[in-house]
């Protein structure tokens, strides 16, 4: 028995629907995995010395902590070492474009905090030592001598990357896979 035409014709228009829809969907799933995460970083260590135009960390902890804002609110660590490999991976990220940061060192003595801003450069891990060439935009770390933070301004993270280093995280349903 032959499908009468109009009914045919509502059939394939269904199918194409449901195509487009779908289409739509996987397009909307890929542009959640591109889409960049603005995330905060921060670095600890033992100590750090601000030299002319080189920030030194010493005793460095060997993981990163990494957490993302609303509305990912995504937090975890990475490996130090990771973090720095893909600092200018293809010349692109901190190399291209290098990061403001906040160093906050305590004096062992009196507990006071030193700050120093910098913009930084060129890191260079070896062992637990990390070196970075800086331009500092304010403050010293004159008479710093414990612990040091170093809290790195915005980086974009790929939300795919964000899922790969917190994948216990509860995304929100647009960035699920």
């Amino acid at each position: 028995m032959e499908m009468p035409s109009t009914l045919r014709r509502i059939l394939y228009l269904t199918l194409i629907i449901a195509g487009l829809a779908s289409a739509h969907s996987a397009l909307a799933e890929d542009a959640a995995a591109q889409k960049l995460v603005p995330s905060l970083i921060v670095m600890n260590a033992q100590g750090a010395s601000l030299q002319g135009k080189t920030l030194t960390l010493n005793g460095l902890a060997p993981s990163t902590i990494v957490f993302a804002d609303r509305p990912v609110r995504a937090a975890g660590h990475m490996l130090t070492a990771h973090l720095l490999e893909g600092w200018g991976r293809g010349g692109e990220g901190f190399a291209k474009d290098p990061p403001n940061a906040t160093v906050s060192v305590f004096g062992k003595g009196d507990a006071t905090v030193h700050d120093a801003v910098v913009v930084l450069k060129t890191p260079k891990l070896v062992g637990d030592r990390l070196t970075f060439a800086v331009q500092v935009l304010e403050g010293d770390l004159a008479g710093a001598d414990g612990p040091a933070s170093v809290f790195i301004d915005t980086a974009d993270f790929e939300v795919i990357a964000l899922q790969s280093m917190f994948p216990s995280t509860n995304w929100p349903p647009s960035m699920r896979h």
